[in-house]
């Protein structure tokens, strides 16, 4: 009788975690992470996706080919590198958030250590801002970069962002590939 009780106990044990482990992907987005229920909560994950993706890009060229140039008249990988921090810094200084903008260490960084530095602080600084506003706050409009028109929302000013660095990216892509070198998020290894 009592290892009865201990089987029945057993099976409705293992009924429960079952029963959990199924409940549990529906409350997690891919890769385990928490699923998102805001839009900022989107944005903001949209955001990490966009910084891993150029960290991981940025971090494959070795050092001493950060001075490389596909052609005299383009700019080098450290130089299109860092004008995506700078770019990001300008953009998201448009956005009404409280929190400070980095200074640049140095706006003519060439090393690797103080272009990662850069845009490692430039994508800190975008993730603080865009933590600052609710989803009623993206949709605000403000006034931007002129290029944006005579105003934006928020959203749009971030998503151009994004949308700014993800061509950067593609860019670089071209110099590492010129160097024999296959970009992390490419290589299925």
């Amino acid at each position: 009788m009592k290892a009865l009780r201990i089987g029945g106990l057993l099976v409705v044990c293992g009924t429960v975690m079952v029963s959990a482990a199924m409940a549990e992907p529906a409350q997690r987005g891919r890769g385990g992470a928490p699923a998102c229920t805001t839009l900022s909560c989107d944005v903001l994950g949209d955001w990490d996706r966009t910084k891993t993706l150029l960290l991981g890009l940025v971090n494959a060229m070795p050092d001493d080919k950060w001075s490389f140039k596909p052609t005299p008249a383009q700019q080098t990988f450290a130089e299109r590198a860092l004008h995506v921090a700078q770019i990001d810094l300008a953009l998201f200084g448009t956005l009404g958030g409280k929190t400070p903008a980095p200074a640049l260490a140095n706006p003519k960084a060439a090393t690797k250590a103080e272009v990662v530095a850069a845009l490692q602080a430039s994508f800190d600084y975008g993730a603080a801002v865009i933590k600052e506003f609710n989803d009623q706050q993206l949709a605000e409009r403000i006034a931007s970069m002129p290029f944006l028109g005579p105003s934006a929302s928020r959203l749009k000013v971030i998503y151009f962002s994004m949308e700014h660095t993800n061509d950067i990216y593609g860019q670089l892509v071209v110099y590492l590939r010129l160097n024999g070198i296959t970009p992390p998020a490419s290589n299925r290894a």
